[in-house]
């Protein structure tokens, strides 16, 4: 069984995890750091929806370079380090994973929570 949840992380680190991920999105977090290939570098900040086992979300959670947010229904502010990172998405204080979903769904859609 696959379960859904939001992480701050960069782009390195998502490369290392995400052949063991059934599914994932994200959006880069400012202007993307750009590598010499053309693409974005490694140090890039994104926000990222994972879908994946349990197994892969507790290996996350233990992983320092992932900070996981909230259950987007929990009705529990995300972190002040996250608040920093997506402050220039319009995320304000006090503001929940439910909240930081929402506004970045209008740069990528599928960051939206859903429930089906």
């Amino acid at each position: 069984m696959t379960g859904k949840s939001y992480y701050l992380t960069t782009v390195g680190a998502w490369q290392r995890h995400a052949t063991r991920f059934a599914g994932s999105h994200f959006v880069a977090l400012g202007a993307p750091k750009m590598g010499s290939s053309g693409s974005a570098s490694a140090d890039t900040p994104i926000l990222v929806l994972v879908e994946a086992d349990e197994g892969v979300h507790l290996a996350l959670e233990n992983d320092t370079s992932f900070t996981a947010l909230p259950h987007p229904l929990a009705e529990k502010p995300i972190p002040e380090n996250a608040l920093a990172a997506l402050a220039g998405h319009g995320v304000n204080s006090g503001a929940t994973t439910f909240d930081v979903a929402t506004a970045l769904s209008r740069v990528h859609p599928l960051l939206r929570h859903r429930v089906f």
